[in-house]
């Protein structure tokens, strides 16, 4: 008896352990079918975002905050409109939606969670996004651009991320049917990233993977 209660011991706190890590660092593994929930990480949101709707949307201010009335801390993006969302992927297949509102400008992706706060999502090679600008679609890694075609102006869209396969997809989200998939190159912890230079996102997580993607 005495030997199994000096074994069980250790066990729970590895347990207790894991658990946490699990919240903290990444979806666990019942939460993988309803896929990832987020809101959007306000200390992360350079001071031309807004964050609204319980921080799950972000609009953009042309003068935006003076940086003295923004909290100062090294996670937030001091060069351009970016934030990213609070909870981090390491596994699994997962869906999320953006309703664009008024914005001709935009970014939107999955970055590396310690990406530079000096660079943008699309600039870097820690990153990769759809871009939509000049009313057309580009997918975008390490600043380098390429066209997407057959995607009109967006009023909603879809992002499917599969980790384990590296694919990152634009989901046209009326067809439900994939209008691309980008190739990334995953080394770690990602999250959902967003860069903003007019109008607003809206995000939308905790829905399942749809049926045929």
């Amino acid at each position: 008896m005495y030997l199994w209660r000096k074994m069980a011991l250790p066990f729970a706190r590895w347990w207790c352990l894991c658990r946490w890590g699990a919240k903290r660092w990444g979806v666990a593994a019942g939460e993988a079918r309803r896929g990832i929930s987020f809101k959007l990480e306000e200390k992360t949101a350079h001071s031309s975002l807004a964050l609204f709707r319980g921080d799950t949307g972000v609009k953009y201010g042309l003068v935006g905050l003076e940086p003295t009335k923004v909290a100062l801390n090294v996670e937030r993006f001091r060069e351009w409109a970016v934030v990213l969302a609070d909870t981090t992927v390491t596994s699994g297949r997962h869906y999320w939606e953006v309703t664009v509102k008024r914005s001709q400008h935009f970014r939107i992706g999955v970055a590396d969670v310690d990406m530079s706060r000096d660079s943008c999502i699309g600039v870097d090679d820690r990153s990769w996004v759809f871009s939509y600008a000049q009313r057309k679609w580009y997918t975008m890694l390490a600043n380098e651009k390429a066209p997407v075609e057959a995607v009109g102006q967006p009023e909603k869209v879809g992002l499917l991320l599969e980790y384990e396969a590296k694919k990152l997809s634009l989901v046209d989200v009326n067809q439900v049917s994939v209008v691309h998939t980008l190739q990334t190159d995953f080394r770690g912890p990602v999250v959902p990233a967003f860069a903003l230079w007019d109008g607003e996102l809206l995000t939308h997580s905790g829905i399942e993977v749809p049926e045929g993607l």
